[in-house]
């Protein structure tokens, strides 16, 4: 979503930021604080622009399953928070609670601050989705149930429970041979986890997508 916001509303120069942090001139969370400073729009503009989103037809089934078995649902996104609230909140879904990169109005420029990011973070994110999932465990036998497919969730890759990957995580678990199920859709993660035989336990459990 952040690229979509940036392609329509920042000049091309985010993309040279882009490729500074892919090339590990920079960290991720300085990247983000760059793009997002470039981003020249009002915020009805931008509201505008983000009702336009769809999510994942399956994700609110998703959603409602987690909610009938009891099992407690997050996300978190190296993304921004008003952006991924805006799209959440139009579906019905803005109770959900979201760790994400915070976006502050400053006239039409738009500023970013980061209330999730850790000091030790190897990935030098500005969301430690590695700390915000440890945190949540609260049992030595919960599982732990992860759905990604950014470059953000390499660090969870390896200790996920249940991992579910696409696109850019996918080939990070193959080339380092890390075990994953594959899907395109909430409807497969849904699916695939009925038919575990430890599926994720009623209450204690947490999935975080």
């Amino acid at each position: 979503m952040t690229d979509a916001v940036l392609r329509r509303f920042a000049p091309e120069e985010w993309e040279s930021i882009e490729s500074a942090w892919r090339s590990g001139e920079i960290d991720a969370a300085a990247c983000m604080r760059a793009q997002i400073a470039l981003i020249d729009a009002s915020r009805a503009h931008l509201d505008a622009f983000l009702d336009q989103v769809e999510l994942d037809p399956g994700f609110p089934h998703f959603v409602a399953w987690c909610a009938e078995e009891r099992v407690p649902l997050s996300i978190v996104s190296d993304g921004v928070d008003y952006f991924a609230k805006r799209i959440l909140e139009r579906h019905g879904l803005g109770h959900l609670p979201l760790f994400a990169n915070h976006l502050r109005f400053e006239a039409r420029r738009c500023a970013l601050s980061h209330p999730w990011r850790a000091p030790e973070c190897r990935a030098g994110a500005g969301v430690c989705k590695c700390v915000i999932t440890a945190a949540d465990s609260t049992d030595e036998t919960d599982l732990l149930v992860y759905v990604g497919d950014g470059r953000s969730d390499r660090c969870v890759a390896t200790s996920a429970d249940f991992l579910f990957a696409k696109d850019d995580l996918a080939a990070h678990c193959r080339s380092q041979r890390l075990p994953y199920f594959p899907f395109q859709t909430f409807d497969q993660v849904r699916e695939t986890l009925l038919t575990l035989d430890r599926r994720p336990k009623r209450r204690e459990d947490e999935c975080l997508a």
